[in-house]
């Protein structure tokens, strides 16, 4: 009996710390909400200004093991959004299970104590409308979050299946499962997950059935802010199979693509070295194999304040390109060709670092060989240059240290490469193939006449290297003016130049037959 009592006292006891735990941690948490909203909306702002968004929370109410509250994401005041319209919220309900075990924790025999574990559910309004169309009028996705006493968090992110059809219109999806963690600042995190299939069925702007369907899509990545305030990290992005129809017809499939990306900090934390690596094991368009292809691109020495000074103008001058909703509309052109403005003009930000670029290789093969490409190219600030630039040659080296590339292409893959895609074009294989051969071959006699490129042991190659003014192509050494020259370009623009003679064309080759 005396053990009985005691055993009921042990009971009660750890029930009112847990309530008391409980208690607490609700308590500690209500009071960081203000600080994870401010913390939102500031990431927002700095990584995605454009969006003109912002975050903040309604009807919290605390209980004892459970609370519940409403996300809200709306647009900022006095900002035209494209995401929402005016009015419009995006609402996200959340049910919070207090720590220091909670009960959502439980039910998957997680043990780590905790602050807390959060259900997030998307809720159904005028924004959310279309995805509840599509899961049926249940929740697209359901996300259940844990929150360590440290203020880390670990999401578990469920997309439901989602399978809608009208008329012509369908999407299906298989669902997927992603896993998001974060540090307590949002300095790190990670995203690693998967989707099993999707499809999608539309009709294009030429009344034309279109199909778009993708297997086994997989991602791993990481992002870590930098001092100088930007982010690098790691990503890993794979896609079994992308296939896209028109009309019922297989117009094209790409298997294997792999996307590698990757940034870091130099040694002595002052530039940002990074490395993009791409593959894509095959690709077939109607039927026909054209082939596989591979990139590496490094681009080393990028000077990292140099860099967020640049994310900071071309964002700042974005925004205000994206204001000018009638520019927008009613001259598209001219928009485009500010944005780009908008771009090239900042591009000089980062020559600072003297940053190289190099491409080891970009190559695309066949059954009958591969060609290859390659570059490196070593770039200066020109900020340091002295002096006004007086010809071609020397404005050229204000930015450019030197340059080397290569390219090799076999002829017999360049046959077969065109051969397919003369296939593509309606004609039988004999013909297709006489037609590559002519076209290749006189590809080669222009190249030759031009003294662009090379032919030896049946391959076309052509090499370029470029420093102080001096141009080496093909073994032949040049001043660039006289480079320039060869392309019929002028040299114009510069002080004390004069026009150069006009070269005469060169006459066309005979096309070999075959």
């Amino acid at each position: 009996m005396k053990k009985s009592v005691i055993a009921v006292g042990v009971v009660v006891a750890l029930g009112v710390v847990w309530t008391g735990a409980s208690w607490f941690t609700g308590k500690q948490l209500e009071n960081r909400l203000a600080e994870m909203v401010a913390q939102a909306n500031s990431e927002m702002k700095r990584t995605a200004p454009e969006a003109g968004l912002e975050l903040s929370y309604q009807d919290y109410q605390r209980g004892v093991f459970t609370s519940h509250m409403q996300l809200v994401v709306k647009p900022v005041a006095g900002t035209e959004n494209t995401w929402l319209k005016a009015g419009q919220s995006i609402v996200l309900d959340e049910v919070i299970d207090h720590g220091p075990f909670p009960f959502a924790q439980l039910k998957h025999f997680n043990l780590i104590p905790s602050m807390a574990s959060v259900k997030t559910t998307l809720v159904n309004n005028e924004a959310s409308k279309p995805l509840f169309d599509l899961a049926k009028n249940e929740p697209p996705f359901v996300i259940d979050t844990r929150i360590s006493y440290a203020g880390d968090t670990r999401s578990d992110i469920a997309l439901k299946a989602l399978n809608y059809e009208k008329g012509d219109e369908k999407v299906a999806f298989s669902g997927g499962n992603f896993q998001l963690d974060a540090d307590r600042e949002g300095n790190e995190f990670s995203l690693t997950g998967s989707a099993e299939s999707g499809l999608v069925n539309a009709v294009n702007e030429y009344g034309q059935k279109v199909q778009l369907t993708f297997n086994n899509l997989k991602t791993d990545g990481n992002s870590r802010l930098t001092s100088f305030d930007e982010r690098i990290g790691d990503q890993k992005i794979s896609l079994g199979k992308l296939a896209i129809g028109v009309e019922g017809k297989e117009m094209a499939v790409l298997e294997e693509m792999d996307l590698n990306g990757k940034s870091e900090i130099s040694k002595d934390g002052k530039n940002i070295d990074s490395q993009l690596d791409y593959t894509l094991k095959s690709l077939k368009v109607q039927g026909q194999d054209l082939g596989s292809g591979k990139l590496t691109a490094k681009v080393g020495n990028i000077d990292g304040q140099a860099w967020h000074q640049f994310s900071q103008q071309y964002r700042a001058q974005s925004q205000a390109l994206l204001a000018d909703k009638e520019l927008m509309t009613n001259n598209p052109e001219l928009y485009q060709q500010k944005a780009m403005d908008a771009l090239v003009s900042n591009l000089p930000i980062l020559l600072k670092g003297e940053p190289v670029i190099t491409i080891a290789p970009l190559s695309w093969k066949n059954s009958k060989g591969e060609t290859n490409f390659n570059l490196s190219l070593f770039l200066k600030d020109p900020a340091t240059a002295t002096g006004e630039a007086q010809t071609l040659a020397q404005e050229v080296d204000r930015s450019v240290k030197s340059l080397e590339s290569k390219l090799t292409i076999p002829v017999d893959m360049a046959t077969e490469f065109m051969t397919q895609i003369a296939k593509l074009e309606g004609y039988n294989e004999a013909d297709a193939a006489k037609l590559a051969s002519q076209q290749v071959k006189g590809m080669a006699a222009m190249g030759q006449m031009f003294r662009i490129t090379t032919l030896e042991d049946n391959v076309i190659g052509t090499s370029l290297q470029y420093a102080n003014g001096q141009v080496t192509l093909n073994g032949q050494k040049m001043p660039l003016e006289d480079f320039v020259g060869m392309f019929g370009m002028p040299t114009l623009g510069l002080p004390g130049q004069d026009a150069p003679a006009e070269p005469a064309a060169p006459a066309m080759p005979a096309v070999p037959q075959q």
